[in-house]
């Protein structure tokens, strides 16, 4: 099958229209420039939305997540070539269902496609479900990883083994596992609850043959304790009236106590000092006067340093090639320096040019002399003394060329520079600490700035609390005396506080007693052999086991009642046990049941497992350039890989990112082969699949997939145009 035009308004695309051809199909577009978009697109069309699909906290579902941007319907119509005619697949809005409405017809006639609907169209154009799809051909933003599915099983227990797609391992254990939990999982399902029944059932009889005993047992404990609860009652009489006399006793108590307060509070008042406010907010005063002498204390503690920063900042300015010098007389002594050998190095270059030039034209003179051999000698001896007497001049320029050089090499050396650009390094270097120094000098003096507005909110602040505090401490005179003189005052505050405190609660307690009627005291009842509590506890006691065991006998009765008859019960038991015992035996076949499905899952995966690895083996081979031989899987698609010459196979854990998408990649190939249809291959749609991939990597990868693309159309999306640069480079 091959995909020719997708034509889309869906999500950012409005009227959109891609033209693919076969083959291998390099579509570049920027990010966010619709290549997820395109991809789910393109399976949209085949396989329609989900629409019980509902968002998430994280996620849209694809209905809501592809509604076009502009407010248009939801459309889209593709052109394939499949069974070896030209189809158009036509999706639109239809009720409430974004891409309800669907239509197949042929290109050249518009006459229906019989039998293709929008429910089947994926699956029969395709050759497999959605989930299949998903999982094999269909790779999308960060998704070359696979994973097991239900569907996928079925595809692959269909090609291994009876050819029917209806059977998944994992759909029939978990049904097997379900009926497993149903009758056991931990302490839920029906043998505990029958276990809990025949439990009930056998507790049961055992509490209707032990009724009537608590029964009979109960009766006779109640006579007992109805004539130690009279006893009681009695006693508890005497002890009320001792507690009477104790209650007059308590109300005279009480009187003496407020007269005493009275007295306590009258003596306070009497005092004169500062409002409760005021009191507080010296004694704040004075902890942020305590505040003030720690950051003194501390300023100070900070002067020595700054003062050796200083002295270290300025030591570290002092250049000797700059002295006395401030940054820019510095900079504009090393930029004439610099300049100067600048100079002398172009002019060194071009005398000892001029020099060799003279030389090689003196060696020519001397073999135009040779070679004449007398002859026209004369002539030439005489241009040869010319050009000796120019030599001689250049040779003169020479030794200047040397003095020049000597000259720069001194200005170089002076500032133990290899280049002019050095002199200036050291000259720019001079600055930094000069402004180093600088720094240092203002830290010094904030230092002292901070030190004397410290020591004058100080003494502002001791001046205004001291004259406060002697208005009524006239002894205070530092800081520990305003202490204990707030500390004092407050004290003498809280004391008279306490006391009217006291003495509103003493006259609480006189008038919350009752008068005694005698005048006197008058002598007291005799005290019981135990005191009240211990009597109103015994009575409790008393009254509330006659309670229990007149509930008890209550119980017991009614037990006897509620119960049953015990035959009846005999019978329930018995059913009960022949119940648990026909669970227990369908939770051992079960158990067997899940064992040999086990064994059969074992014997599926020897026979699928060999061909993919091989398969799988030979494309990561190829996408990594032989550096890996051997691939395996398992079918919860686990992977492992082995290098070249390596012994033990690694992990996908421990390997690279870009290597681990090499490896799902070669999986995702060998997949496509073994579990889709060989006739009208589906295509296969990677979005990015090679974002994480090197250049050496794409380039491995492009060219498998170029091979590949021989007998599968491929649509690669890529935001890069690295792809393209390589395709160009093929030609």
């Amino acid at each position: 099958m091959k995909i020719k035009r997708m034509t889309a308004t869906f999500g950012a695309l409005e009227g959109a229209t891609l033209e693919l051809e076969e083959g291998l199909n390099l579509l570049q577009l920027p990010n966010e420039g619709g290549k997820s978009t395109w991809c789910a697109f393109l399976r949209a069309m085949f396989y329609g939305i989900p629409t019980r699909e509902r968002d998430t906290r994280t996620t849209l579902a694809e209905k809501n997540r592809y509604q076009p941007w502009s407010g248009s319907p939801m459309a889209g119509e593709m052109l394939l070539t499949w069974g070896g005619r030209d189809l158009i697949l036509r999706r639109f809005a239809k009720g409430a269902s974004p891409f309800g409405g669907f239509q197949a017809v042929y290109a050249d006639t518009g006459e229906t496609v019989p039998g293709l609907t929008g429910e089947n169209c994926g699956e029969r154009l395709l050759g497999v479900g959605r989930e299949v799809y998903q999982r094999s051909a269909f790779v999308g933003q960060s998704g070359v990883p696979i994973d097991a599915d239900p569907d996928l099983e079925k595809r692959i227990a269909a090609l291994v083994s009876s050819g029917e797609e209806d059977v998944s391992y994992s759909q029939t254990e978990k049904t097997l596992r379900s009926w497993l939990n149903r009758r056991k999982h931990n302490k839920t399902g029906l043998i505990p609850r029958l276990e809990e029944e025949a439990s009930a059932l056998t507790e049961r009889l055992a509490q209707a043959r032990q009724a009537a005993r608590r029964a009979a047992e109960a009766q006779a404990q109640i006579g007992a304790l109805t004539r130690q609860k009279a006893e009681l009652e009695a006693e508890s009489a005497a002890q009320q009236a001792r507690r009477d006399w104790a209650q007059a006793e308590q109300y005279r108590a009480a009187v003496r106590e407020l007269e005493k307060a009275r007295a306590e509070l009258d003596g306070l008042e009497g005092e004169t000092l500062p409002d409760k406010e005021a009191l507080r907010e010296a004694q704040g005063e004075l902890a942020y006067l305590n505040v003030l002498t720690s950051s003194l204390k501390e300023a100070k503690n900070q002067r020595e340093p700054a003062r050796r920063a200083v002295e270290a900042a300025e030591s570290a300015a002092v250049d000797p090639m700059f002295p006395d010098m401030d940054p820019d007389q510095a900079w504009r002594r090393a930029g004439e320096d610099a300049q100067r050998a600048r100079a002398l190095e172009k002019r060194a270059g071009t005398g000892l040019r001029a020099v060799g030039i003279l030389f090689f034209a003196a060696a020519a003179v001397s073999a135009v002399i040779g070679a004449l051999s007398g002859r026209n000698l004369a002539f030439f001896v005489s241009a040869a003394l010319e050009a000796l007497a120019g030599v001689q001049s250049l040779l003169s320029a020479g030794r200047a060329e040397k003095r020049r050089v000597k000259a720069r090499e001194e200005i170089l050396s002076r500032y133990g520079a290899a280049f002019p650009d050095d002199i200036l390094a050291r000259a720019n270097a001079y600055r930094d600490k000069w402004t180093a120094a600088a720094e240092a000098r203002r830290g010094a003096e904030a230092v002292e700035r901070s030190i004397r507005d410290l020591e004058e909110q100080r003494r502002a602040l001791w001046d205004k609390l001291l004259s406060f505090v002697r208005t009524f401490a006239p002894e205070a005179n530092d800081p520990f005396g305003a202490s204990a003189a707030l500390s004092r005052a407050l004290g003498r505050e809280e004391r008279l506080s306490a006391a009217r405190v006291k003495a509103q609660a003493a006259q609480r307690l006189v008038d919350s007693l009752p008068a005694p009627a005698g005048a006197g005291p008058g002598t007291p009842p005799p005290p019981t052999e135990r005191n009240p509590q211990q009597t109103a506890a015994a009575l409790a006691a008393v009254g509330g086991e006659l309670s229990r065991l007149q509930g008890e006998l209550s119980h017991a009765e009614g037990q006897r009642t509620a119960l049953g008859d015990p035959a009846e019960l005999e019978h329930g038991l018995e059913e009960a046990e022949e119940a648990l015992a026909r669970r227990r035996g369908e939770y051992r076949a079960l158990e067997l049941a899940l064992e040999v499905l086990s064994q059969a899952n074992g014997e599926l995966q020897a026979r699928f497992s060999p061909a993919l690895n091989r398969r799988a083996g030979q494309l990561f081979s190829a996408l990594t350039g032989g550096k890996y031989e051997e691939l395996t899987l398992t079918r919860a698609f686990e992977a492992e890989a082995r290098e070249a010459g390596g012994v033990l196979p690694r992990r996908t854990v421990s390997l690279s990112r870009g290597t681990v998408d090499q490896l799902y990649l070669a999986v995702r190939l060998a997949v496509c082969e073994l579990a889709l249809p060989a006739e009208e291959p589906a295509p296969l749609v990677l979005d990015d699949a090679l974002s994480d991939f090197d250049d050496a990597r794409m380039a491995l990868a492009l060219e498998c997939l170029e091979q590949y693309a021989g007998e599968r159309q491929i649509l690669l999306f890529t935001c890069h145009g690295r792809e393209r640069a390589w395709q160009a480079g093929r030609g």
